[in-house]
């Protein structure tokens, strides 16, 4: 069974990961335009776009620990996984500072200093910018893969940090971002717990 699953997932381009990872954005797109959106559209836009950022960051920490536990390799859509988090996480900074900032540079700058909220999302975002940066061959090449490899542990750190933008930023203890939170923790832990059974030889993909 794990050969077969596999072999399945060996088959599926990549591309077709991206063309499935858009349609959340296509999705936002169609709300807006026809409606769709609930009474505070700007805020509605926002959430979903970051929302949507940390579903596939923690898709892509999952990758490692489900080779490892399951034997199921999803390696060769690490990458996109990344980029893809990198996509939306951006849309969502965009968002906020077009849309609901208006461009005021100075009063953004005030809100970050304020609002720790804003402080975890700005550290975290600028952890997936280094690393959507640098997920591409050649940088790998030059970094090496040593190095390459102790930068994208970013990735464990922004991950937590996301989910405590969006509890502080909703100023409650709502249960799906603990939840979220919760299988982050978890996905960090299994990698502690569960040893590497094989050395790659090149990393491909943000973790």
């Amino acid at each position: 069974m794990r050969r077969a699953a596999n072999d399945a997932l060996r088959r599926i381009p990549v591309w077709a990961l991206w063309l499935g990872g858009l349609i959340p954005l296509a999705l936002l797109v169609w709300d807006t335009l026809t409606g769709g959106l609930g009474i505070d559209p700007i805020r509605d836009i926002e959430h979903r776009l970051g929302r949507t950022a940390l579903y596939f960051l923690v898709a892509s920490l999952a990758v490692t620990p489900m080779l490892r536990i399951a034997g199921i390799s999803f390696m060769r859509f690490r990458r996109a996984l990344g980029l893809l988090c990198f996509t939306y996480a951006g849309l969502h900074v965009l968002a906020w500072v077009a849309m609901d900032m208006a461009l005021l540079w100075a009063a953004m700058a005030r809100d970050v200093v304020k609002r720790p909220y804003l402080v975890f999302g700005m550290a975290a975002f600028v952890m997936l910018l280094l690393l959507a940066v640098t997920s591409n061959n050649a940088l790998i090449r030059r970094m090496g893969a040593p190095a390459w490899r102790r930068l994208h542990q970013l990735a464990y750190v922004a991950a937590p940090l996301v989910t405590l933008h969006w509890i502080w930023a909703l100023k409650t203890f709502p249960l799906e971002p603990v939840l979220w939170l919760t299988a982050i923790l978890l996905l960090l832990a299994s990698r502690v717990a569960v040893p590497r059974p094989i050395r790659w030889a090149m990393p491909t993909a943000t973790r």
